[in-house]
């Protein structure tokens, strides 16, 4: 099996079986030992990372900079 250009691999049907990585499953990998190990990420934290993507760039919306957000929360201005 080879990692294509895009640094990406195909992991083989009965692996994703066997360790329950289902399409949209968000992973991880760690390098640990020597070894690379690839880990699915808990509902929890895969629901953290999900709720701050979603917020990511809303204060555009309201035609803030993340500067002029910055200044409001401290105080200044």
């Amino acid at each position: 099996m080879k990692i294509t250009s895009k640094g990406q691999v195909t992991i083989p049907q009965a692996i994703r079986e066997q360790a329950g990585l289902h399409p949209n499953t968000e992973v991880e990998f760690e390098y640990v030992r020597g070894r690379v190990v690839l880990r699915a990420i808990s509902g929890v934290e895969s629901e953290g990372k999900s709720r701050v993507a979603t917020l990511r760039g809303s204060m555009r919306h309201l035609g803030m900079t993340t500067d002029e957000l910055m200044a409001m929360t401290r105080g200044e201005g």
